[in-house]
């Protein structure tokens, strides 16, 4: 029986980690929108965009990407992850190509906004779901936040590829061959994505790790369907959650560039940028393995207080203050960023926690839609502010407010079995 046990689990384990860095792999393509304040900064003056026109691209991407997350999850969860990230690949390489051929803002935002935003979320619904069904519970946060990591490690290297690309050919054709380049490669890696038969699934007591402290077995992992989630309150406190934490951080990723230029005076947009990535990277996999351990409340509580505090320190950074140097503010951009990435790594794995992995494609599909109301109301309100004061400030302000508020939220969080009780 013991040698049958291992020839069984020891191919599950090399499958599990084939998945997860194919995962990892289109992660590291889609990660291409947070490379928008590059484009942003770098339209040029004779297209005639204000400052609102160059939110709306970006926003309405956001947007989308998040919407589409339910159709994705439920095309995920009934034909398999293949299928929903090929359909993601084939949009996002056409929105790229679309966008490439208009210098209109209407033709951005139907080929930014709407394709590259659906394919997004098409493509992004498939791995995380499909790579911790491979890994037993304990390490459902390591897995989702290595597996998410690519999304944000991608502007570490599409942020320089773009500003290097946009100078030698203009930023037309750098699009198009974006496109091309991402449709190809996101098709062929959803090729790898499969789920583990029902017989070879790990067997190991699930965890509760949504409350502070060590993990421990918990009783309320039961399979739930999406009607029943929507009847549940943890998931409307978790939704506000998510809307407040990733947008902060998208409102911030969106106006990178320009930040540094009009606060500081510093032409660092792709150094910024890569500076949050790198940040927005590592920060999902420390802090998806940190809540194995204390727990998601306790970890999201943290993360979304010290989000607060960055920002602020944002709204003091002027040209020749101590904050306005490029070390301090990569450090911040850094710092903004992983605790941004750490809502793509605890949400996912609180959604395994509180309502199982059967339908786990539509329940984090239907949570995620917080994370593009979010990012558009707040990102749009940063380009709106700008206009009408001149000044970031408003929205820093706003953005704090809604963390704060996040945080009280988090700390009324029952755990799964609490709330399974209840």
């Amino acid at each position: 029986m013991s040698e049958q046990l291992t020839r069984i689990t020891w191919p599950v384990r090399n499958r599990g980690w084939v998945v997860a860095l194919a995962g990892l792999g289109i992660n590291l393509s889609l990660g291409v929108l947070y490379t928008w304040s590059v484009f942003s900064k770098s339209i040029p003056s004779d297209w005639g965009w204000t400052e609102t026109h160059r939110s709306l691209p970006y926003s309405v991407a956001v947007l989308l990407f998040s919407l589409m997350m339910v159709p994705g999850g439920r095309l995920q969860d009934r034909f398999g992850p293949r299928v929903a990230a090929t359909v993601g690949g084939v949009l996002l390489g056409t929105g790229f190509i679309l966008a490439s051929l208009t210098t209109s803002p209407l033709g951005w935002i139907l080929g930014f906004g709407v394709l590259v935003g659906s394919g997004i979320g098409f493509a992004y619904s498939a791995p995380v779901p499909t790579a911790v069904k491979w890994f037993p519970p304990e390490k459902t946060g390591m897995v989702s936040g290595i597996v998410v990591s690519g999304f944000g490690l991608a502007a570490l290297y599409a942020a320089p590829l773009t500003e290097f690309l946009i100078v030698q050919v203009g930023i037309s054709l750098t699009v198009l061959i974006l496109g091309v380049s991402f449709l190809v490669l996101v098709v062929l890696l959803a090729q790898v994505l499969t789920v583990p038969p029902p017989d070879l699934k790990p067997a190991k007591p699930a965890m509760d790790t949504s409350g502070g402290g060590v993990a421990k077995p918990q009783s309320g992992g039961d399979d739930l369907s999406p009607a029943e989630v929507l009847c549940s309150l943890p998931f409307y406190m978790m939704w506000f959650m998510y809307a407040c934490g990733a947008g902060a951080g998208l409102m911030i990723i969106s106006k990178l560039a320009a930040i540094g230029d009009k606060q500081a005076g510093l032409k660092l947009g792709f150094l910024l940028v890569a500076a949050l990535a790198l940040g927005n990277g590592l920060g999902r996999i420390v802090s998806g393995t940190i809540s194995d351990y204390l727990g998601r409340r306790l970890t999201l509580l943290g993360c979304f207080l010290f989000q607060a505090i960055l920002i602020l320190m944002l709204a003091a950074v002027r040209e020749g203050s101590p904050l306005g140097n490029a070390f301090v503010l990569s450090v911040l951009s850094a710092l903004i960023g992983a605790n941004f990435g750490a809502n793509l790594a605890l949400f996912p794995a609180a959604t395994k926690d509180f309502f199982g992995l059967k339908h786990f494609g539509t329940n984090y599909g239907m949570l995620f839609t917080a994370y593009g109301v979010g990012g558009f109301m707040l990102s749009l309100a940063a380009g709106r502010f700008f206009d009408l004061y001149q000044s970031f400030a408003p929205a820093y302000f706003l953005a704090t407010t809604l963390l704060i508020m996040a945080a009280i939220a988090t700390w009324l969080l029952p755990s799964p079995a609490r709330a399974a009780r209840r």
